[in-house]
């Protein structure tokens, strides 16, 4: 992919991390003949399509004149079955092929027990020398719970990431790229790792572009993470962490919300790119203590705000600092079928409820109970209009 090397203006234009994923798919397939893409929802409705210019879905009954990209030699199979995908996809680079499945993020979790078995066999196949090293087995998570303005509460559920960050066998990347180029830059990662299991968890939305493609090399080669420059200060205040597109966007617009109020605080903004069992960074490399120090500061309090479940966050920060500085937002198992910005309120996710935190651990009472008064009106504008309000 022809990615930008340089972002003149961080957040002003918003691109798509699907689409920037369909085409690095469609890429692989010409490149390797036995890439498969495997995809129990429409492979369209999850913007992946550019695949379609170089292959079609795998079909081997009669084809009607109104059906589109059908195909026996087809390498997108799109099957209603989680179950039956995934073993399809394990087998196969088990038998030295290569693929990716993509999911809704909410049903990822199905094949959870069958992740186990995958990473079982890959601990015990390597202590085989003669079993050969297998391609990555890629998970592509989309469809998340923030933007579930039609699906609601049913289609809330990013227990995939607490359940594989809890693997000891250090055999799995959680990746959370905060644009579409290092949404780019995660699959180019995963695409050349061998033995594990990567998810790479993204919003289909349009979200703002943030940092280049060095930026996000970057990140994945020293420890998963970044200061990012344009919303930092020198000698901090606090520090803001974001981990994922979404979180990292309400968390640089709570950034904006504090500078407005308090001009006088001074913020420092890591970005989060991946996590693996008890450390930040993936498990070829690991954040240190030493760099983490030097990102996180040594007694400056963190806010971060966090893509899944927040203990899961929490747990591997606390491996790193105090939990007396931490304090972690995240997915809260809450939700309905209502707006976006309504959905980020009912988690403590959005930009208010962050800037909110905020206030109350600088001891500005005041301005905490002005924006708890903001959030009071923006969920009332929705559930009155079923839109936000601007």
């Amino acid at each position: 992919m022809n990615l930008p090397d340089r972002i003149e203006r961080p957040g002003a234009e918003w691109y798509s991390s699907a689409k920037m994923l369909g085409g690095c798919l469609r890429e692989e397939m010409e490149k390797y003949e036995d890439f498969y893409l495997f995809s129990p929802d429409e492979t369209g409705s999850n913007k992946l399509d550019e695949v379609f210019e170089v292959t079609s879905r795998a079909w081997v009954r009669g084809v009607l004149p109104w059906d589109k990209n059908l195909a026996p030699d087809g390498k997108v199979v799109e099957l209603l079955s989680e179950n039956v995908l995934f073993a399809v996809l394990a087998g196969h680079i088990l038998s030295g092929g290569r693929g990716a499945m993509t999911s809704y993020e909410a049903f990822l979790p199905i094949v959870s027990s069958q992740i186990d078995q995958h990473l079982k066999f890959l601990k015990q196949s390597k202590e085989i020398k003669w079993r050969p090293d297998y391609a990555a087995l890629n998970l592509l998570s989309t469809s998340c719970w923030q933007r579930q303005d039609h699906n609601g509460y049913t289609h809330q559920n990013p227990a995939v990431i607490s359940a594989l960050l809890t693997k000891p066998s250090a055999l799995v990347n959680c990746f959370f790229p905060v644009d579409d180029v290092a949404a780019a830059v995660a699959w180019e990662k995963a695409g050349q790792m061998k033995n594990v299991v990567n998810v790479i968890t993204f919003n289909k939305t349009e979200e703002p572009r943030w940092i280049d493609a060095d930026h996000a090399r970057f990140q994945l080669e020293n420890g998963g993470a970044s200061v990012f420059g344009f919303a930092t200060d020198a000698n901090p205040d606090m520090v803001f962490a974001g981990v994922g597109d979404i979180p990292s966007k309400e968390l640089l617009w709570a950034r904006d919300i504090v500078k407005y109020e308090m001009p006088e605080v001074k913020i420092k903004f890591v970005g989060i790119a991946a996590l693996s069992y008890g450390a930040i960074g993936t498990t070829e490399n690991r954040l240190t203590q030493e760099l983490f120090d030097e990102y996180f500061t040594v007694d400056k309090p963190i806010l971060a705000n966090f893509h899944g479940y927040a203990e899961s966050l929490r747990g591997i920060l606390g491996r790193y600092a105090d939990n007396g500085r931490l304090e972690v937002h995240g997915y809260e198992d809450q939700g309905s079928t209502t707006t976006p910005l309504d959905m980020l309120i009912r988690n403590r996710c959005d930009r208010y409820s962050l800037a909110w935190a905020c206030f109350e651990w600088l001891g500005r009472g005041d301005l905490a109970e002005k924006y708890r008064g903001v959030i009071e009106e923006k969920v009332m504008y929705a559930q009155e209009f079923g839109v936000d309000k601007d």
